[in-house]
């Protein structure tokens, strides 16, 4: 069986599937027949725009709407994707939310709704979805971190908190299913144009080993090599250009 045949048909949830990494890694669903949960924030067209593309492929897909900084919503949009589609094969908590500040600048709001949006709400995904993966015997949880998690960044304080954290959730996780079929990995990338975080046509990093910015869709490769790889557990994958080299 090919990795792609194993793939086709299952059910996933990505959030944050508006934005430039969630876009292209759902066309990369679509295009390997992933019945997909296409779940946003705030800008509702792009999500759309990927279920009519998974819908002339012949792919079940749904866009489901929600602030992952509300604590019930996690909940809410695993039922209503295994309501649409079917019980949740590949789960992807892709959304983030980063306001750039000093650290003698960040208040409590903004990093409550860090942590909220980029630690809590995946906890709770996982929380709510893995343990039906691994009654079933397959699962693949793939979260998404950053190279501030390694190295401080440059957002602050608050959001590298909130993707270190997801760190040490994935490693608590990974280690009590990798035997029934599940695994749990991130990826940290760093720098990737074409997003909100970085808008593409800006000039390249000289300080970038690889001379450029990475692309969404180089993003979407590496996450789909991890989805399709059932050895793989318990890891962070840096897709930084060698900026960090670990």
């Amino acid at each position: 069986m090919s990795h792609d045949a194993e793939l086709a048909g299952r059910v996933a949830l990505l959030t944050g599937a508006s934005g430039g990494i969630g876009g292209a890694l759902g066309r990369r669903l679509i295009a390997a027949g992933v019945r997909t949960a296409f779940c946003y924030g705030g800008h509702a067209a792009e999500a759309e725009r990927l279920v009519a593309e998974a819908r002339a492929a012949g792919v079940d897909a749904v866009a489901l709407p929600g602030d992952l900084a509300d604590p019930a919503v996690p909940a809410r949009l695993a039922d209503a994707t295994t309501e649409a589609l079917g019980p949740i094969d590949l789960l992807i908590p892709n959304a983030g939310y980063s306001a750039p500040a000093a650290y003698t600048e960040v208040d409590l709001e903004t990093w409550d709704r860090t942590q909220a949006v980029n630690l809590r709400a995946p906890f709770l995904l996982a929380q709510r979805i893995v343990p039906g993966m691994a009654e079933r015997g397959f699962g693949r949880v793939l979260f998404v971190s950053s190279i501030a998690a390694f190295t401080g960044g440059v957002v602050g304080p608050h959001y590298a908190a909130s993707k270190a954290g997801l760190h040490g959730m994935l490693h608590f996780i990974a280690a009590r299913v990798a035997g029934d079929g599940v695994t749990v990995n991130a990826i940290a990338p760093a720098l990737i144009e074409d997003t909100r975080m970085l808008p593409a046509g800006g000039p390249g990093p000289r300080a970038l080993p690889v001379g450029r910015y990475g692309r969404p869709e180089e993003v979407a490769d590496l996450a789909m090599a991890v989805l399709r790889n059932g050895y793989l557990t318990n890891q962070v994958l840096s897709l930084d250009g060698g900026a960090h080299p670990r």
